[in-house]
């Protein structure tokens, strides 16, 4: 897909290069690839193709080449981009093992697993770099943490207390969100096969086997078929607000901080202004702000999808397309934004009056 200028441009001040990758056509054609090949693997051991057409298909799935037009074309006719890319798939497998290519899988078998695969690098990217900003805080915290700041509730001046009080309000949601993402792993990063209706009705009875043996080959949870019920999903989603939910906070608080009245914060680059030289936005904060408003917005919309008809739901599973990648690089553009905001900081002592 084509992008225009201002979106790329955009992508510098929320966008994440290294998580959007993950989201990219060519990412998704290798995992569902990847599927393919575990699929027709798995099928070998329990019996239900042969060893040599496992081969075959391993073979072709390691060096396949999709024809992008037709894929795009497929997709706007067939609502979803498996069916021509199996087309395709079994084209260049050829006889005799072409029948043996998708056996007893559905189109949401693929695109689910694909998804859930880069979603397993994706969730040790966040898990990375949530521990280095933990981490840079509590540096921050050693370094400036005996200096006095005032309190302020309701926008108001409160009471005197210490950087460290303030940091701790920062950290201690970061340690739970770290701890909710470890917890969610196991039931987020899980094999999606159920074929046409969810029962694995075209695996022969072999269904459970074939998950099992899938799923250990391409290093994910075991788990029955999901193709409606997307709990997992809404509570990643979740997860993903909560924390830009936080990081917001910490870049809200950093702004109000950093006001040339308060003075109660240097930051290490400042954005500049057309019109007025003399001043210097405190634009990563700025950001974060942005960005936690953004995905709660966001979330809303990924809660409709679970709302399936049915077996499965052509509609809500579109939904969820659209919105979930633009949520997870909403995220580590957050997390990437926080770790410099906080490396560039330092907390400045002012006058504090004891009421």
């Amino acid at each position: 897909m084509t992008q225009t200028l201002p979106y790329l441009v955009l992508q510098a001040l929320v966008g994440d290069e290294e998580v959007g990758a993950f989201f990219s056509n060519e990412a998704e054609l290798s995992a569902m690839l990847r599927v393919e090949a575990a699929l027709a693997e798995a099928e070998a051991k329990v019996g239900l193709i042969g060893e040599e057409a496992a081969r075959r298909i391993a073979e072709i799935c390691s060096g396949f080449q999709a024809d992008w037009t037709r894929l795009s074309e497929g997709l706007a006719r067939d609502g979803v981009i498996v069916p021509d890319f199996v087309k395709q798939l079994r084209a260049a497998v050829g006889e005799p093992h072409a029948k043996s290519v998708h056996l007893g899988a559905t189109s949401q078998d693929i695109i689910d697993t694909a998804l859930i695969l880069r979603l397993k690098s994706v969730t040790e990217i966040l898990g990375q770099r949530l521990d280095t900003l933990i981490h840079s805080l509590n540096g921050l915290k050693r370094r400036d943490g005996g200096v006095r700041l005032m309190a302020h509730t309701r926008m108001q001046q409160a009471l005197a207390f210490t950087a460290a009080d303030k940091i701790d309000t920062w950290i201690q949601p970061l340690e739970r969100h770290r701890e909710a993402l470890q917890n969610l792993a196991p039931r987020l990063l899980v094999l999606q096969l159920g074929g046409p209706i969810g029962t694995r009705g075209g695996l022969k009875d072999h269904g459970d086997a074939v998950a099992d043996t899938m799923a250990k080959i391409l290093g994910l949870g075991f788990a029955s078929s999901w193709h409606s019920q997307r709990d997992r999903i809404g509570e990643f989603g979740s997860f993903l607000s909560l924390l830009t939910g936080a990081l917001g906070k910490i870049g809200q608080d950093i702004a109000l901080m950093a006001q040339n009245e308060v003075g109660e914060v240097r930051l290490a680059t400042g954005g500049g202004s057309s019109a007025m030289p003399h001043k210097s936005n405190p634009v990563p904060a700025e950001v974060l702000v942005t960005l936690a408003r953004f995905n709660a917005g966001m979330l809303g919309t990924l809660h409709q999808a679970l709302v399936h008809e049915n077996e499965r739901s052509g509609a809500a599973w579109t939904l969820e397309w659209m919105v979930l990648p633009q949520m997870v690089v909403s995220t580590a553009a957050a997390l990437s934004r926080a770790q410099t905001l906080v490396t560039g900081m330092s907390l400045v002592p002012v006058s504090v009056t004891d009421h």
